[in-house]
This record gives C-alpha cells, sequence and structure tokens, in this order.
C-alpha cells in the first residue's frame, strides 16, 4: 500500500443531507449512526428482520442534481450518505446504449463500465464510507464475485484492510479479487460463509460490506449509491423516465435503489409518475415473484442450479416486494434458455453481458410475449459483463496452420 493510500481518508458530513434510518417494514427511525447492518430491531422476529434505508432532510430545492451524467457518483453527494473525500473512482456515468427495435423505444444501461466493471461500485463507494466515518479497522463481505472485487477495490483505495469470503469460481474470478491486495478466501458453503463473516465482525470489529439480516439483503447504505442510476436515466432521456425499468434481481438492492432514486425525481416535481419496476429473477426460484403472488414481505423458496449463480437465491430481500409494490411493477421468472438465448443476441449488437445480468434483456421479450403491452421507453440494466461467468474461458477458438486452405476451412464450417 502507498502512503497516499496508507492514510485513511476523511468523510465529509458536511455535503450531505442524510439525517437518520428507518425502517422499511414498520416505520421505527434511528440516528444515522451506527449503520443499523442486522435490520430493524423494533419489528424483528426470529424469520424476519426488516430492512432500513437513509433518510434526508431534502433540500428546498433541485439544485442539487447536475445538468449532465458525467462519472462520479459523488457529484450527487447531497442525496447520499456522507461520503469519503477522494474516495470515488469515477463509478456512475455509464453508457445508455440504444437498442434499436422495431416495437418499443428500448436502451440498454450498461454497468459493466464502472471502474471494477460492475454496479457493485455505487454500492462500495457508499459503504466504504460508512466503514471509515465509524472508524472501523477493516471491510468484511461475502460475496460470488462483483460485489467482492469492488469492496477489495474500495476498501484499498480507503486505505483498509479488507476480507472477502468467496465462493469458488473460474480463475479469471479469483485473480479479479486478489488484484487489490487484499485477503480473499474461497468458502465452498453459504452458512459457513456468514458464520465465518459474523466472527470477523464481532472477534474483529470489521465492517460489514454484505448481507447480515433475515432474510438477506445489504448494508443500510449501499443501495443509496445505486438510486444515482435513477438520476442518470433521468438525464440521459432528456430529462424524462422511462416507462419501465428492468433489473436483475438477488436480493434487490439495485432495484429498490433505482425505485428510491425515481421517487426522489418524483418528489421534486422532475418526473410527473414513477417508472414500473421490473424484478428479472431465475426460473430455478423465483422468491420474489413467489412473495408478490403471496401478498408476503418474503417468501422461501427451493432452487435448482442456475448459470445466473449471483442472483440465484432461495429468499427474496424485502426490498424487491417495496420496489415493485410501490411502482406498480412486476417480477419476471426467466429460464435458462431465454437467458442464454439474450445473451448470445445482446452479443451480437457488441454488448458482452454476464448471464446473471442480460436475465433483464431476456425480460423485455418474455414481457412483451406475455402481453406486457409497454412501448417506451425501456430500459434493461446490465450489471456486468460476462468474463464472470461460470462457463467462461471453457470455449476454445479454431487454431489453424497458417494455410490459406486451413483458413477457408474454417469459414466454411461458420457458414454452415
Amino acid at each position: 500500500m502507498t502512503s497516499a493510500t496508507a492514510r485513511r481518508l476523511q468523510v465529509n458530513a458536511d455535503k450531505s443531507t442524510a439525517k437518520g434510518q428507518r425502517c422499511l417494514f414498520c416505520g421505527a427511525e434511528y440516528p444515522l449512526y451506527p449503520p443499523m447492518i442486522g435490520g430493524c430491531e423494533k419489528c424483528a422476529t426470529d424469520t424476519f428482520k426488516a430492512p432500513v434505508e437513509v433518510v434526508y432532510d431534502y433540500p428546498a430545492s433541485s439544485d442539487w442534481l447536475p445538468d449532465s451524467p458525467l462519472p462520479g457518483i459523488d457529484r450527487y453527494a447531497p442525496l447520499l450518505p456522507p461520503l469519503a473525500e477522494g474516495l470515488s473512482m469515477g463509478e456512475g456515468g455509464t453508457a445508455l446504449v440504444h437498442q434499436p427495435h422495431d416495437e418499443f423505444e428500448l436502451y440498454v444501461k450498461d454497468e459493466s463500465r464502472n471502474p471494477t466493471w460492475s454496479h457493485k461500485d455505487r454500492l462500495n463507494l457508499c459503504v466504504t464510507s460508512a466503514a471509515l466515518a465509524v472508524g472501523a479497522p477493516g471491510i468484511v463481505a461475502a460475496s460470488s464475485g462483483n460485489h467482492g472485487a469492488a469492496a477489495a477495490a474500495y476498501a484499498a483505495r480507503a486505505g483498509l484492510p479488507a476480507i472477502i469470503l468467496c465462493t469458488p469460481r473460474p480463475p479469471a474470478v479469483a485473480s479479479f479479487m486478489q488484484a487489490y491486495g487484499q485477503t480473499v478466501v474461497a468458502v465452498p458453503d453459504a452458512p459457513m460463509r456468514w458464520t465465518i463473516m459474523s466472527r470477523v465482525i464481532d472477534e474483529m470489529g470489521y465492517h460489514p460490506a454484505s448481507n447480515y439480516t433475515t432474510p438477506p439483503t445489504n448494508h443500510p447504505f449501499g443501495s443509496e449509491g445505486y438510486k444515482t442510476i435513477a438520476y442518470e436515466l433521468f438525464l440521459q432521456l432528456g430529462r424524462r423516465a422511462p416507462e419501465a425499468v428492468f433489473t436483475p434481481v438477488g436480493y434487490a438492492e439495485l432495484t429498490f435503489g433505482i425505485h428510491k432514486g425515481f421517487k426522489e425525481l418524483l418528489r421534486y416535481g422532475l418526473i410527473e409518475q414513477l417508472p414500473h419496476i421490473i424484478g428479472c429473477e431465475p426460473a430455478v426460484g423465483a422468491p420474489l415473484k413467489r412473495a408478490l403472488e403471496q401478498g408476503t414481505p418474503i417468501a422461501q423458496v427451493d432452487i435448482s442450479a442456475s448459470d445466473a449463480y449471483a442472483i440465484a437465491v432461495p429468499v427474496n430481500g424485502y426490498r424487491g416486494t417495496v420496489a415493485i409494490t410501490e411502482s406498480e411493477g412486476d417480477a419476471i421468472a426467466i429460464t435458462e434458455g431465454e437467458m442464454r438465448i439474450a445473451q448470445a443476441e445482446l452479443g451480437r449488437t457488441g454488448m458482452w453481458g454476464e448471464i446473471s445480468s442480460v436475465i433483464s434483456y431476456a425480460a423485455v421479450k418474455h414481457a412483451q410475449e406475455h402481453g406486457l403491452g409497454k412501448r417506451g421507453p425501456l430500459v434493461v440494466v446490465n450489471t456486468s459483463s460476462g468474463f464472470k461467468d461460470v462457463h467462461t474461458g471453457e470455449h476454445s477458438i479454431p487454431f489453424i496452420d497458417g494455410s490459406w486452405v486451413a483458413f477457408q476451412s474454417i469459414l466454411n464450417q461458420s457458414k454452415a
């Protein structure tokens, strides 16, 4: 670690209007610090500990919103939790790519263009700032890939050590998480990861960047970073809101954050109505869809293996239930085959998305075939690049001896 980063960055509370935390289920309020990483204490049961959100003393005008969606989400500091000075790496400001379509206006918000190539950078700017604010000696995260890499990177930049408890993954993903000089350990079983993480928190005092409620969700400050996607979409679409936003769903931090961002734009009269939030989850489980159908906060389901391993979960996060209900949206279960087709189709337009991410692209087609009837603008969020997939690297490239005859043979095979 260089001398520049060995000094801990300082959190600037003066730029933020955040004033406390509030339970999403019972409305109980708490001070801004410490972050309620274990969920609401007042309505907690053995099976449900509701997540909280950050609340603000909102400015009277919308002057906090800049004119253009450039990188660096600290541009939106007044409506984010207090951020550390110098911690931003230019996250956000990601491209909104128009996808030609005969039936509706369609765009892809490409979050693979963030500093560590996923949407998790927005979350970890806020979480790492929280760890610095409370004086934590380090950060610990349990992750299948994207979140762990982002947590490691932002902790390193802040001058904090990090412990990343990950799932055994392909070498490319392991190298990715180890690139930031932090401690990365593969643990085969999810309950084991949570047990170790809990001990790191209790015995070492590290600040969690990961799930610590029942059912799992993420750090209460983390979803605030995702609000900035809504701000950017509004600006990128010419100061208008999309009709619907399709998001990959695991525990739904992204889904909730985007919805909250649009609620704030509505609060200021910048948009006339909320976009419908469409949660897209693997059909091998789809607990959010089940919870909405049952009218319950959460639902527990049995799941089977999915290539979309990052979002195939046995229980939904309550944040997703809130976002979809309030926005009059929906949850769509997508099959493995639909995801693979979507990944190939998106690739032919020049974009390579992780299978867990292109589920949102697949859901647009699924929704139209099942009578959704929306015409747009529709936005799908591509959260990460395809190099993080389980099967990346398994396909070989044809190798020839350099002769024209051999080259023509390969061309003929590709045309067959």
